[in-house]
């Protein structure tokens, strides 16, 4: 079993002395290639925390993360940013497109400095949106423009995907959608796809569910059935 992931004894702390909040405490934890992995927890349990650690956003304070060989808490800052551009994606609750770019030109946006993306025109294709091309943010619904911050992420075939609460800003019918799509992804092109959210019921569709309380895992769970995104209840 090819692992994407290796963390060992990883450790998050923010501020000194009496302020400190200790965000991750001592995590250790393998993630297969190829599975959707969810992330539950509580505010403040460290998910979105080790969310970002691992997709180089931010620094542990202690332990190690590897992704695959390569040691990513050993990397300085430009390495760190050659591993986001050319291993990974990112997708958020809050879409982050430019209002002033049509859905095609905001995927195109990184079509442009990836080494080996698709055609803009086929992200956005796999996503639904075949014929919204021309279509500006204020022009799409939340799940539409939802779904072009995953073609913009995609489009560059990234080896993992991370998405923090990519379904926490739309209703139970387009959410489904959303997590159709990432379904989809990780169906096609074997991409491991981690995701954090509060949504207990989203937890069905993963391979891997990993709860976190107080900085610490407190459980991990493998589903031998998995159900399909449009089987979960809200």
């Amino acid at each position: 079993m090819a692992l994407a992931f290796t963390v060992r004894n990883l450790g998050k702390v923010y501020g000194e002395g009496r302020s400190a909040v200790h965000a991750l405490r001592g995590v250790s934890l393998d993630i297969p290639a190829g599975e959707i992995v969810v992330m539950l927890g509580a505010s403040g349990s460290g998910k979105s925390t080790l969310l970002n650690i691992l997709g180089g956003l931010d620094r542990a304070s202690s332990g190690t993360v590897h992704f695959r060989d390569l040691c990513l808490t050993d990397l300085a800052d430009r390495a760190l940013t050659r591993y986001r551009r050319d291993n990974v994606g990112f997708v958020f609750q809050f879409y982050n497109l430019m209002p002033s770019l049509t859905a095609l030109e905001n995927v195109e946006l990184i079509t442009e400095i990836a080494d080996k993306p698709m055609k803009a025109e086929e992200a956005l294709a796999m996503v639904g949106l075949k014929e919204r091309l021309d279509h500006f943010p204020s022009q799409l619904s939340g799940g539409e423009q939802q779904r072009v911050a995953i073609a913009r992420a995609i489009a560059k075939q990234p080896e993992v995907l991370f998405c923090d609460e990519p379904t926490g800003a739309l209703d139970s019918t387009t959410g489904r959608a959303v997590l159709t799509v990432l379904n989809a992804v990780n169906a096609r092109f074997g991409t491991t796809v981690l995701m954090v959210t509060h949504a207990a019921s989203i937890a069905g569709m993963a391979h891997r569910v990993i709860r976190l309380a107080d900085g610490a895992i407190s459980e991990v769970q493998v589903n031998k059935t998995r159900l399909a995104p449009e089987d979960i209840h809200w």
